[in-house]
């Protein structure tokens, strides 16, 4: 992994091009994924229908530097026009709220394109295993941009379990706590407490939904094992907010392990903490994203050591997904990038019909579908007072 200069945004010869849909002014999660996809590279920006509102789709583009004759005003258009060119791109990225990934995604697909799509992968069950059968039927690739499963430190901890230097897990342990919605933003014109607190906009989830599938999916990658059933308790604590702002989540795994989940956007005084902690018959692992280079290994019998990203002591899973000496900070920027690598290493096999290297990694329509399974789960054993369900 390294840093490259090459700045001028032109395809070239080694870059990948794509289009996004969505992600225009104003779009936090658009840019991110513009930036991530720069870092290494790796991809260029060519086309885009970057909003549904036509006026700012064409300022958006012009700011981007995207020709004026591949700036569309949907993405029907932007499919239907892309498909006929014959330097079309390789790849979309689909950067709206959640109601409008399913559709894009499909179409996508359908044409030809391989997809990258930010989580969750669609509203509802039904829309997730469509777009299974469709990634099948195709044959197109199809990126989920769970960011967290791409820290190198998380990388080195699935080494670890898969390894079996943990042992037989007996517990799993993730929360993510933020406190950005402890009080009605929604109500203020805040463009992204609005549609992630709008069910028809961000699907039968809120915090369950918008960062408890991050913890969900993470808790699997690392641990390596999907969970069977889950029983929650879903709390909305903001009066007037329609959809879950707190969830609790007791978690059973296959080869009976355990496992909590706590998801909250009412947790004052945090901002972005995720931690995963994973406990073995051999030993025990925590981490947290916002000390993202730290990685705490517990063997069984031992005192606890620290093990940081770019050191000797970092493991090669790690090694692989860092591009800095260690010391300085690396994390969500790049923990993004290093997905768009993996994207682009697996597109360019895909060029020539073969499969990427093993160690190439990164989540994907299964994982989409068992992260909608477990927001429809959730919300069910939650309406039923709490009971156990299966997933």
């Amino acid at each position: 992994m390294s840093i490259t200069g090459r700045d001028d945004g032109s395809p070239g010869p080694d870059r990948i091009s794509y289009a996004m849909v969505g992600g225009g002014q104003g779009a936090f999660i658009g840019a991110v994924h513009r930036l991530a996809a720069r870092l290494d590279d790796e991809f260029a920006l060519v086309a885009g229908a970057l909003s549904s509102e036509p006026e700012r789709a064409v300022a958006s583009a012009r700011a981007l530097g995207i020709a004026p004759d591949r700036s569309y005003a949907s993405w029907q258009e932007l499919i239907e026009r892309e498909s006929a060119r014959p330097d079309k791109v390789e790849a979309i990225a689909i950067v709206t709220p959640n109601h409008v990934h399913y559709a894009p995604a499909k179409a996508a697909l359908e044409a030809g394109f391989h997809v990258i799509c930010d989580k969750p992968m669609t509203t509802t069950l039904e829309e997730a295993r469509s777009l299974a059968e469709t990634v099948k039927r195709t044959g197109r690739l199809f990126i989920l941009t769970h960011n967290y499963t791409a820290y190198p430190m998380i990388r080195h901890a699935r080494a670890m379990v898969a390894a079996g230097e943990l042992g037989r897990l007996r517990v799993v342990q993730v929360e993510y706590a933020q406190g950005w919605l402890a009080t009605p933003l929604e109500g203020t014109g805040h463009k992204q407490a609005d549609w992630r607190t709008d069910p028809k906009r961000s699907g039968a989830g809120g915090s369950v939904g918008d960062i408890g599938t991050h913890a969900f999916n993470l808790a699997s990658f690392v641990s390596g094992l999907n969970a069977t059933s889950l029983c929650a308790d879903l709390s909305i604590f903001v009066e007037g907010r329609r959809l879950d702002d707190n969830a609790n989540v007791l978690l059973r795994f296959e080869g009976g392990a355990t496992g909590m989940l706590w998801a909250s956007q009412v947790a004052i005084g945090n901002e972005n903490r995720l931690v995963l902690r994973l406990y073995g018959e051999k030993g025990g692992l925590s981490w947290s994203q916002e000390q993202p280079n730290d990685l705490h290994w517990s063997p069984l019998g031992e005192a606890t050591r620290l093990i940081t990203r770019g050191t000797a002591h970092a493991n090669a899973a790690a090694a692989r997904l860092t591009r800095i000496p260690s010391g300085h900070p690396e994390g969500y920027l790049e923990g993004f990038a290093n997905l768009y690598g993996e994207a682009a290493r697996a597109i360019r096999a895909a060029r020539t019909g073969s499969a990427p290297d093993a160690e190439v990694l990164y989540p994907t329509v299964e994982d989409g579908v068992r992260g909608v399974a477990f927001i429809e789960a959730a919300v069910a054993s939650s309406a039923k007072g709490g009971v156990w369900v299966p997933l």
